[in-house]
């Protein structure tokens, strides 16, 4: 894992609403990412933790301040710009699945490829997330756990830099959560992708490279984590 600081956030602020129901989500948010880090963001529901990771991924801007990414900032983009580099450089991973009903698990991981200039090999990546058997079934013939296994290799096929992880256990059970978190480590480490993940749950912070705890929309703890265990070690 390389130390360059590959993602910047540089004092971002962020405010929803105007006059007496304005609400000061970010305040002055700050630190860095090394390329390849598996990193956390953790605190609870209102810390400021999504409307962070939107504007990380270019669906949101801050009002002040910037976000980096490999020495691009995303200001400076255009509409156009921002949705190219958004194309090649992301990939999002979201509580709901949002798989395409009528397309099987092989060709819904496919619509991600179509994005990228240099995609993933598919059945090497449908072997990784343990749905090659699979591949064939639609999305109602799979169980929770399976269908967010489609839709991180929707997101990972297209080889992001980032792969932007929101609450993406929080509609699972216990032993599936464990499973998909495992399938997160796996592929941060064989495919090298920086990992950004919210999650309100204390427990995941302990198999991250790198832990930064928000609340009231500011970095209260920035921590780097020595002493890292596997996914399949978690209890809460």
């Amino acid at each position: 894992m390389s130390n360059d600081k590959f993602l910047n956030v540089c004092n971002v602020y962020k405010a929803f609403g105007e006059g007496d129901s304005r609400q000061e989500v970010l305040k002055g948010t700050d630190f860095s990412v090394a390329r390849g880090e598996f990193c956390v963001l953790l605190g609870p529901s209102g810390s400021g933790k999504s409307t962070l990771l939107n504007i990380i991924g270019g669906i949101d801007s801050a009002d002040d301040g910037y976000i980096s990414i490999g020495g691009d900032k995303l200001r400076d983009m255009d509409e156009k710009t921002l949705t190219q580099y958004r194309r090649r450089h992301l990939g999002y991973v979201f509580q709901l699945y949002n798989l395409i009903p009528n397309l099987t698990v092989q060709e819904n991981i496919e619509v991600g490829a179509y994005l990228s200039d240099n995609p993933l090999d598919i059945n090497e990546l449908l072997e990784t997330l343990g749905l090659y058997d699979h591949r064939n079934k639609l999305p109602n013939q799979l169980s929770g756990g399976q269908q967010q296994r489609t839709s991180i290799g929707r997101a990972i096929i297209k080889n992001p830099d980032i792969l932007l992880c929101d609450e993406p256990t929080g509609a699972l059970d216990y032993n599936t959560s464990k499973d998909i978190l495992k399938l997160i480590e796996d592929v941060n480490q064989k495919y090298g992708n920086t990992v950004i993940m919210v999650t309100h749950n204390e427990a995941i912070q302990h198999m991250a490279d790198h832990t930064i705890k928000l609340r009231d929309g500011q970095v209260r703890k920035n921590v780097i984590n020595e002493n890292k265990i596997s996914a399949t070690e978690l209890d809460w």
